[in-house]
């Protein structure tokens, strides 16, 4: 869990945000979320062309314990979705930041900022 990609952004929601060419910001969800959830058995992702505003509910990830909301870190337009991970949710068990779930084409890059670096992250998710 200390091991997180320095060249990620994450959000207090404990998604992961890594910004792409021509504005698009590929999301997944953190290996300290995944940890807590435990193991996931499904995923619900948005919508292709969906509009989202950042922080906005935008999908959702199911465990053997609970689900959990996921929330987009930036406002704009739901341009890729991983449909493997529908049905292999496991994936994100076995590598957090190696399996991405959906992808936003952002409308104002600047909302980034309002994200964490992953030190500031690792010091919320140990307090």
């Amino acid at each position: 869990m200390n091991d997180l990609p320095a060249n990620l952004k994450y959000a207090t929601s404990h998604e992961w945000a890594k910004v792409e060419d021509g504005n698009i910001v590929r999301v997944g969800i953190t290996d300290f979320a995944q940890e807590e959830l435990g193991d996931l058995v499904f995923i619900e992702l948005p919508e292709l062309g969906r509009k989202v505003k950042a922080k906005e509910q935008c999908a959702v990830v199911e465990s053997v314990k609970t689900a959990s909301d996921l929330f987009s870190p930036v406002s704009g337009e739901v341009v890729a979705v991983n449909e493997a991970v529908v049905d292999e949710p496991e994936q994100v068990n076995d590598d957090a930041y190696g399996t991405w779930l959906f992808c936003i084409k952002a409308d104002n890059p600047a909302e980034l900022a309002a994200l964490m670096n992953a030190d500031a992250y690792q010091l919320m998710i140990v307090q």
